[in-house]
């Protein structure tokens, strides 16, 4: 059962793991190559997680053909949106809360390795209103 303190220990594990890699590898890759570190730095603090999943959508009694991608689903509670870019557009956000509706998800996480801090200036959170009554 996920609770709010095992849901702030996993995001600050997961905000771990994106800084020991920006640190590492600073800006201005790919996402797709901090997204394949990120999944190799899970792996290696025994994280489990989903990545590049198909997310479904329902709309009255259907399931719609998408091709929503999710980036990370990290232990069955956390969606992780890996980006490279110069700011994190208003869409990213609605992508992310999206993706925490559908796959029904307590908490989001947008993780931006073009940035100089990471921890500052290189991840937002965001919550699912439906789950804030999260046990402690």
């Amino acid at each position: 059962m996920t609770t709010k303190s095992s849901l702030r220990e996993l995001t600050y594990n997961v905000i771990g793991a994106a800084i020991e890699i920006h640190k590492s590898l600073g800006p201005g890759l790919l996402e797709s190559v901090y997204h394949e570190c990120m999944k190799h730095e899970l792996s290696l603090r025994g994280l489990g997680f989903l990545s590049e999943i198909s997310t479904p959508v329902s709309y009255k009694d259907i399931v719609v053909a998408t091709t929503l991608c999710c980036d990370l689903l990290i232990e069955d509670c956390l969606v992780v949106e890996i980006k490279a870019a110069k700011i994190i557009e208003p869409i990213a956000e609605a992508q992310i809360l999206t993706y925490m509706k559908l796959l029904e998800t307590p908490q989001g996480l947008i993780l931006n390795f073009n940035c100089t801090n990471i921890f500052s200036d290189g991840q937002k959170t965001f919550v699912n209103d439906f789950y804030r009554y999260l046990a402690d």
